[in-house]
């Protein structure tokens, strides 16, 4: 067996409700806090889901207060405007409460606000010199994994993203409270659902570090995934499928978090940086496509994969590798989300840009089962245009 590495956020509380508790939380774990900040969007904020935590985090006698401007792709101006408050109002514990975005913003704000590298010299892996505020994160889709992983991903030209890859990233406590998921409109439900599944796929097939912590997750976290996406989109009052599928996310995340993601996310990312199609979404478009791609170097993984997705299937690994990609697309179909890049605005004349932009995703290509080039990388985008 292959030497390997696994880390993770080391306290984790799935709960309906839980997140109302949070104050109590952090003073059982932070006594000496005195003064949250929560990192959230404007859209979050409106629905008031916030706050009876910030009701609870105020009881303990904690001052509390609100970042409310994260979007989505957050750009580096956000983040350092963040970090700016976080250090005047001299914050001592950040929790993120929301999406992907809003939790990348709170990683770099907890790192930010009590350090004094420059953001520009985090980006890259393992490139961050201090240590951090205490991090919480809570999320409030069943998506993105990013409450358990090391990542955050900042915009930092007018399309193009860094990340930051780093272990102090990894934060302190993670929340999964279904109930935060009630108000999401099903079309996110589903694409989340579907990017969550996406980490869990390609942790399972990464070509370097797969491990067997990582498989064993990926394995759960697509079975959780697989067995409520369509409840969830169906009966979105119901909380038993909401929490496996924030459960399901959750494991998705600490699998790719040691077994990192490849080209599925790669061809994603142009997507959502230059038409701003949610990340989701994006990665659902391309997914079938670079699955049927890669089946040729990975078929004995994802006809291990199968098992949970199409059962019914008991021929030979390629047939097994075949049934997982039609159930994943005849998904998708039945979702309702969009399954063609020209529904999100995409033309034939924007493929060579978006090729161009994915072949820079050097650090996810590299892991990819099959090597891409830039002409079948293009040729993966115009089967799904």
């Amino acid at each position: 067996m292959n030497h390997f590495e696994f880390q993770t956020v080391p306290h984790i509380i799935s709960q309906t409700g839980a997140a109302n508790h949070v104050g109590q939380t952090i003073a059982l774990h932070y006594p000496a806090t005195r003064h949250v900040l929560l990192v959230t969007d404007a859209g979050f904020l409106k629905t008031g889901l916030m706050q009876a935590a910030i009701d609870n985090i105020r009881a303990q006698q904690i001052e509390v207060s609100v970042f409310s401007d994260v979007v989505a792709d957050p750009p580096e101006a956000i983040v350092l405007a963040a970090a700016s408050q976080a250090h005047i109002l001299g914050i001592d514990l950040v929790v993120g409460f929301g999406g992907g975005s809003s939790m990348d913003v709170a990683k770099l704000i907890a790192i930010l606000a009590g350090n004094e590298q420059e953001l520009s010299s985090m980006y890259g892996i393992g490139n961050i010199k201090g240590q951090r505020l205490p991090l919480i994160q809570i999320p409030t889709t069943a998506g993105t994994g990013s409450e358990a992983t090391p990542i955050a991903v900042v915009t930092t030209g007018e399309t193009s993203k860094m990340g930051v890859v780093a272990p102090q990233l990894y934060a302190d406590i993670a929340i999964l409270d279904a109930q935060l998921t009630l108000g999401l409109p099903v079309a996110v439900s589903a694409a989340t659902g579907i990017d969550a599944m996406v980490h869990a796929i390609e942790a399972f097939t990464t070509k370097h570090k797969k491990n067997p912590l990582s498989d064993m997750l990926a394995k759960q976290a697509l079975q959780l995934l697989w067995s409520n996406i369509r409840t969830v989109c169906r009966e979105p009052q119901n909380l038993a499928a909401r929490q496996a599928m924030l459960l399901g996310a959750f494991l998705a995340g600490q699998s790719f978090a040691n077994a990192p993601c490849a080209a599925v996310h790669a061809l994603a990312y142009p997507i959502g940086g230059i038409f701003h199609v949610p990340h989701g979404l994006s990665n659902s478009l391309v997914l079938p496509a670079v699955l049927r791609f890669n089946a040729s170097a990975a078929h004995p993984h994802y006809a291990e994969l199968a098992a949970i997705v199409a059962p019914h299937e008991q021929g030979s690994s390629e047939a097994k590798s075949s049934a997982l990609i039609n159930a994943l697309e005849q998904l998708t179909c039945e979702l309702g989300i969009a399954t063609r890049l020209q529904q999100v605005g995409i033309k034939e004349g924007d493929l060579d840009k978006i090729t161009t932009d994915a072949m820079l995703q050097t650090r996810l290509l590299g892991n990819n089962p099959r090597e891409v080039t830039w002409q079948q990388a293009r040729a993966i985008y115009a089967e799904v245009l």
